[in-house]
Parts: C-alpha cells; sequence; structure tokens
C-alpha cells in the first residue's frame, strides 16, 4: 500500500486549500522531485498550485539520495504509478501531469485511468506499443540492463555515462555542473519493464491510450536525446494520436535529455504552459 508522505500530504492540503489549478510534477529515473524546483516557481508566477511528489521512499535531498542508496532498489513502474495514483486522488481539482522521461511514461498512465485534466510527456520512456529501439536508447539503458542482476538493483550513472545519457547537448562545464547537483541512483526495474514491454502483454509499462477521458497530451522531445530520441517520442504521438481527445507534440531542435533541468529548462515550461493555456482549465 502507498504512503503518503508527511511533506506530500503538505502540499496536497496547500493545493486544495489554494482553489486554484494543481499541476502535478512527475520525475523520471535518477532525479529527484527536486529537479523539478525551477519549473514549480515558474508555474505559481503563471497561477497555478503545484505539487511535486516523489517515487516511494526518495530521500529529500540528492546528498541524503547517495549516501543511502539502496532505498531506490526495487521500485517498479506499478509500485510509482500507485503512489501518484494515491496523491493525485486526494486532490480536489483533476490536476494537470507533467512527467520527464519515465515520468513521461507514468502521466500517461495515469492520464490513460482519466487521472489528469491535460498531460505533458517530456521525452518519455516508451509504453507499450511503442516499437522503435534505437541503438543509442540501448547504450543510455545499458549502465543498468547490460546486467540482469541489475532488475532488483539500484544503480547510480558515472559522469561519463550521465554525459551520454543526459547531456550531451550542453557544454562539458555545463554537463558537469549537472552531475554535481542531480543525478542519484535509479531503480533498475523500470528500464528492463520498458525494454521487454512489447514482448510481455500484462507489462506494467503500458498505457490506455484509448481511454476518452485521457485529456490533451503533448509529447515533448529533444533532438539530440540519445535516451528518448525521435524515434521513441515521434512513435508514442502516433499511438496517443488514435484517442479523441487533443494530442500534439514538438521537437526542441539540439536539445538532449537533460531539457527540463538545464540552462534551457525555461523555454521547454514555456511551450508546456503555452499548450496548458489552449487545452487546459485555467
Amino acid at each position: 500500500m502507498s504512503v503518503i508522505t508527511d511533506r506530500e500530504q503538505a502540499e496536497l492540503d496547500r493545493a486544495n486549500a489554494s482553489g486554484k489549478q494543481p499541476v502535478v510534477f512527475v520525475h523520471g529515473l535518477w532525479l529527484l522531485p527536486s529537479s523539478w524546483d525551477a519549473w514549480r516557481t515558474l508555474f505559481e508566477e503563471r497561477g497555478y498550485t503545484t505539487l511535486a511528489p516523489g517515487w516511494p521512499d526518495d530521500p529529500d535531498t540528492v546528498e541524503e539520495a547517495r549516501r543511502v542508496p539502496g532505498v531506490f532498489a526495487g521500485k517498479s513502474i506499478g509500485d510509482i504509478t500507485d503512489h501518484f495514483a494515491a496523491v493525485v486522488g486526494k486532490l480536489e481539482k483533476k490536476p494537470v501531469l507533467i512527467g520527464h522521461s519515465f515520468g513521461g511514461l507514468i502521466v500517461q498512465k495515469l492520464a490513460g485511468m482519466g487521472l489528469a485534466a491535460a498531460t505533458a510527456a517530456v521525452d518519455p520512456a516508451p509504453i507499450r506499443g511503442v516499437l522503435p529501439l534505437p541503438l543509442s536508447s540501448l547504450k543510455a539503458a545499458s549502465a543498468v540492463i547490460s546486467n540482469p542482476a541489475n532488475r532488483r538493483r539500484q544503480v547510480m550513472l558515472t559522469e561519463k555515462e550521465f554525459r551520454y545519457a543526459f547531456t550531451n547537448a550542453v557544454p562539458e562545464a555545463e554537463a558537469h555542473e549537472l552531475y554535481e547537483l542531480f543525478p542519484v541512483p535509479g531503480s533498475g526495474i523500470p528500464l528492463f519493464q520498458a525494454a521487454f514491454a512489447n514482448l510481455n502483454p500484462r507489462t506494467e509499462a503500458s498505457a490506455d491510450t484509448k481511454n476518452p477521458e485521457r485529456g490533451p497530451l503533448l509529447v515533448i522531445s529533444g533532438e539530440d536525446d540519445h535516451t528518448v530520441p525521435w524515434a521513441i517520442a515521434n512513435a508514442t504521438f502516433k499511438l496517443q494520436e488514435k484517442n479523441p481527445g487533443v494530442t500534439e507534440s514538438f521537437e526542441f531542435p539540439g536539445r538532449g535529455h537533460s531539457l527540463v533541468v538545464d540552462s534551457g529548462w525555461a523555454e521547454v515550461a514555456e511551450k508546456v504552459l503555452e499548450f496548458l493555456g489552449r487545452n487546459a482549465p485555467a
């Protein structure tokens, strides 16, 4: 059973008391809720109330997470989705959902459950039905999936691995700074689940893309993303486009997988805000 933390409950109470449209941010592998801090400030300035729940057992800080890496092991896509569904279920207004990487997969699952007013999936990990598997994606995931024992472990990316998987499109100095600030160990299970989703009809790496209650959805990709290249993002869009709801996609030229935390994050956030301005409750 999912346990809502004191921090998450405080954010829920604040959001419900505000009367404003809530926005729930969902981070991906190797990041923490704090990776959304700049986004939250911007969205609050634009009139939204924001929440950034953690994955189950997420530490509060990067420093703590690196001291106790074992807490990340064993967290599956289903575990994470159940936790966010529990949090979202306590909101008095159906929220906007914004997720990055595996968070982009999670928000599609939640939207497919009819829990979203609108959704933005940024560089989303592939759901079942997304067929392309580019070599760059396999290389980015190889730190985990090259060893089957990592399924039940947590794995920390080296700076070189983070450079390839996240920060290949930013200058070297910025890539080093981002490595110091953001990455934490990540659970191995989600990568194995996504890698073999199309071979498993019962996989947790799936979403109901046909539910008419899904709501508007935006898929964002980075042109130079190694982890979720355009082929994956575009296949996600094509799959979701069959839904009767509004479905849009946008590719940012010259951007990589770090586009929600690097120096160009605001451009991505503004694109999401523009989409919400046209498609979501005020």
